[in-house]
């Protein structure tokens, strides 16, 4: 059995990975988003995101991860997202993600497969069944993209307290298109009912992830 560390925060990362952003509709996120009643109460729309990552370097070594983000809410005011369902490649991230950040990481397995300079097929399972499987094109030139342009804040639960976390980092943007996916709605929001507003190859990010604010 492998021993878990906690790695406590802040963290820094480097790797590639992709953005979508999609707007959902309400009654999706409703019924598919796997969000707490709680949250759905909190509902505020505007836009939502999926995001696929290949961490080459973090705290606690190489993984990789798919996230789904429902949409914005409202927080007393306060607008920010929130992490309802999300996977990871290793042991050591699910558990760091929860104490450090209150993000709900389960295990999965993961499957990359670069298929020529611009496309990647990508596949997230659980015990040897395809659960979630995607290819993306990226086309067009390269640009910057930092978190100062595109700020992201969450709050996530642990314990019976809220917390905050924003990351900051940057990296490389390419434009994408999605030229084949494949979801199983019982482990993850079938995206494939909708098309994206946006989807952005990030290459080369560096990306840091700060300890948590408790929500006062």
């Amino acid at each position: 059995m492998e021993y878990l560390r906690l790695s406590p925060a802040p963290w820094q990362l480097q790797g590639n990975g992709y953005i979508f952003l999609y707007r959902f509709t309400k009654n999706f996120v409703k019924s598919n988003a796997f969000l707490s009643e709680d949250y759905f109460k909190k509902y505020w729309g505007l836009v939502g995101s999926v995001m696929l990552v290949d961490y080459h370097r973090s705290n606690v070594g190489a993984y990789q991860e798919l996230l789904f983000i429902p949409s914005m809410f409202d927080f007393s005011g306060k607008k920010a997202f929130h992490i309802s369902k999300i996977y990871v490649s290793t042991t050591q991230s699910v558990y760091n993600g929860i104490e450090n950040w209150g993000i709900p990481k389960e295990l999965a397995d993961f499957e990359i497969n670069t298929l020529d300079k611009h496309t990647k097929n990508v596949k997230a399972s659980l015990q040897g069944n395809t659960f979630f499987q995607i290819q993306v094109k990226s086309f067009g030139f390269a640009f910057p993209i930092t978190t100062s342009l595109f700020p992201f804040t969450f709050y996530q639960d642990l314990r019976g307290k809220t917390l905050i976390t924003k990351p900051r980092g940057n990296g490389w943007g390419r434009l994408c298109r999605i030229e084949q996916i494949k979801v199983d709605s019982l482990f993850f929001p079938d995206i494939a009912l909708f098309n994206p507003l946006l989807v952005i190859e990030v290459r080369d990010f560096q990306l840091e992830f700060p300890v948590a604010q408790v929500l006062s």
